[in-house]
């Protein structure tokens, strides 16, 4: 279940978890203990063994890519490295923004190589890849290829409002992010997923049926169910509901209709349609088009300090030497609000799962479910909480398992643990 606020599944050669190994969560009902949350030491110690592994690859990889854009934006390697890129094409400031916007797009994406090699390797020593290499780098050639698109233009757009106005350029530049950020969520399901995922309807069947009963149930209108053939990359499982109004679609990955039983596939969707009851999508959108406002707003501010400027080598936020200036901030930016945005996910993963239990009433079903998630995707169930703070989006297997018990026994049900006495005894 990986459907936080717009945050839709888009694979990439680095597209890893750090924290997040923790977030979904678990196995079939007959494995592991029978008390707590039910995981046997073996089970908690493969996924925290994965995670020990991988977390240096991809903690690197972020630390490794902040480093890099602050040095090019705080310093003046990168004024000179789009001057020298734009110099290539010409050296007009058109093509010097385009070049340079492009030079940092590729030399970004060039550093991340290794360790998202590093984190695929592990996650192929623990049966979670089942795509080669070749099918990797092209992932890769097409996340490079999709970031180029978007980035560029929005490069292009931002200097053509510093030119017309170095002092006040933020406040057109805020209102188009609001904008942009509004038309990628609603977009994204129709442009950006099918450049990754090859996508099927679900065939007529029991389990159709009941995927959209369970929606129709629940008051949410849906445009289809489909399968995306995430089997060509990953043995993970995972499901989601994405898209507004007309292009709204239950999506579920064809491993988890292969490996889950049919009533676990319905409680992960109940989870994602909770998401959509409760306007998260939306909610989401919202919030990151005001923060999306407000970062630019910040960017104006700090983008027009003198010092700053000084010391990246430009002469104003209309130079385009200024850029990687620009993309520093933003990624500053972007690394501080991190654990807060994390905070306010897990929160909203934590009421989806309560959806997910109120529509189903079946609490024993919703940890078979999260047991069989975490198991398969070799999640860290119980991970350090500094790790979780910092970089979990959704709560952790047996704080998830602990909430289902909660809701169950507040209802009066009998958890299994009310059921057996300490001596095996029927209570």
């Amino acid at each position: 279940m990986d459907t936080t606020p717009d945050r839709r599944p888009v694979p990439g050669p680095d597209a890893s978890p750090t924290a997040d190994s923790a977030r979904a969560s678990g196995h079939s009902s007959g494995s592991g203990s029978g008390s707590g949350s039910g995981f046997t030491p073996a089970e908690r110690a493969r996924g925290r063994a994965l995670r020990r592994a991988q977390l240096p690859w991809a903690l690197g990889g972020r630390l490794a890519g902040l480093a890099l854009t602050l040095l090019l934006g705080l310093t003046p390697a990168g004024a000179a490295l789009v001057t020298a890129t734009g110099g290539w094409f010409g050296g007009s400031r058109t093509a010097t923004v385009l070049a340079g916007a492009a030079a940092l797009v590729v030399l970004g994406q060039v550093l991340q190589l290794p360790f998202g090699a590093g984190v695929r390797a592990v996650r192929a020593r623990y049966g979670l890849v089942s795509q080669g290499w070749s099918g990797w780098a092209l992932d890769g050639l097409r996340g490079l290829a999709l970031a180029l698109v978007l980035f560029l233009p929005l490069a292009l757009g931002l200097f053509t409002l510093t030119a017309w106005s170095p002092q006040h350029w933020w406040l057109p530049a805020a209102g188009a992010a609001v904008v942009l950020t509004i038309a990628l969520s609603f977009l994204h399901p129709l442009l950006i997923e099918p450049v990754f995922n090859r996508f099927t309807p679900m065939p007529p069947g029991e389990q159709r049926t009941a995927l959209l009963a369970l929606a129709e149930r629940d008051g949410v209108r849906v445009r289809d169910v489909l399968i995306a053939d995430a089997s060509r990359r990953t043995t993970a499982l995972n499901a989601y509901v994405s898209g507004f109004g007309a292009t709204r679609r239950i999506v579920a990955y064809d491993t988890l209709l292969t490996a889950a039983e049919p009533r676990e596939v319905e409680l992960v969707v109940a989870h994602e349609l909770g998401h959509v009851k409760h306007r998260d999508v939306a909610l989401g959108t919202a919030l990151g088009a005001v923060g999306a406002a407000a970062a630019v707003a910040v960017l104006g501010l700090l983008g027009s300090w003198q010092p700053l400027l000084d010391a990246a080598g430009a002469t104003g936020p209309a130079d385009p030497r200024a850029l990687p200036l620009l993309v520093a901030l933003a990624a500053l930016l972007g690394a501080l609000s991190g654990p807060a945005q994390c905070a306010v996910s897990r929160r909203i993963e934590a009421r989806a799962d309560r959806h997910a239990l109120e529509l189903t009433g079946d609490a024993e079903q919703f940890v078979a479910m999260q047991r069989r998630l975490a198991l398969v995707n070799v999640s860290d169930v119980d991970p350090p909480r500094l790790l979780e703070l910092l970089f979990a989006t959704h709560p952790s297997a047996t704080r998830r398992i602990a909430a289902a018990r909660t809701w169950q026994a507040a209802r009066g049900r009998p958890t299994p643990e009310q059921r057996t006495s300490p001596g095996g005894s029927v209570v």
